[in-house]
């Protein structure tokens, strides 16, 4: 396992490079721990998907589970190349994903604008490949959008977050923002971690600045 050790973290691996992975899924999908609901399709029906990175995903899961409105959420790895990766190999900077937390939500009862605005507090999306002293590409902001109105809604609250950030002393947002492609669970382990962990380590921290509601939704 040489490649865990001696690369560049925080440099994205490219395509030929990356490590191949499995075909076979590493997790056979079960039921949310904290929700009891389902931690892959088929969701409930008028559900919606929003995922998210936002460093490590143990606490970032657990915002989400408590935002109502929520249906779900589950932890995984997306952004990358690696088929089907372990929590190892993503560590390594040789997949290309981030991690990331998936979350079904129901629209009649939390917006995806709310979503986007819990997302931008809970970190600080101005770190490039970090957070905090989570070190590397896996530790990425990203949003990666499932309809072209949530590509419009995390472009406006990213230009609308960026104005405040600015004001406050931060430099410029660094969030990769793409279309959803494929997702995949990590270990089970790592579902609702830190429901089954009670102390367990929880490296999310936000910069303290209020993500303005009024304009993540393109309104004036």
């Amino acid at each position: 396992m040489g490649w865990l050790f001696g690369k560049d973290k925080t440099t994205m691996v490219s395509p030929e490079n990356a490590l191949p992975g499995r075909p076979t899924p590493i997790m056979a999908p079960g039921r949310h721990a904290v929700l009891d609901s389902p931690l892959a399709p088929p969701y409930p029906e008028g559900s919606e998907i929003a995922d998210f990175g936002l460093g490590c995903f143990w606490g970032a899961e657990r915002i989400f589970w408590q935002t109502p409105g929520v249906i779900s959420t589950s932890v995984g790895y997306a952004g990358g190349y690696t088929q089907n990766p372990t929590y190892e190999e993503v560590c390594s900077g040789q997949t290309g994903h981030t991690e990331l937390v998936r979350v079904v939500f129901d629209p009649s009862k939390v917006s995806y604008e709310e979503l986007l605005r819990v997302f931008w507090e809970a970190h600080n999306p101005t770190q490039g490949m970090r957070q905090g002293n989570d070190v590397g590409t896996q530790y990425r902001s990203a949003i990666y959008f499932n309809s072209p109105e949530q590509e419009k809604s995390a472009l406006t609250s990213r230009d609308a977050y960026q104005q405040v950030l600015t004001e406050s002393g931060y430099g410029p947002i660094t969030t990769e923002i793409a279309p959803a492609g494929a997702y995949y669970l990590a270990e089970e382990y790592h579902q609702q971690y830190l429901y089954r962990n009670k102390n367990g380590y929880c490296g999310i921290g936000g910069t303290g600045v209020a993500c303005p509601m009024g304009l993540t939704s393109g309104e004036a």
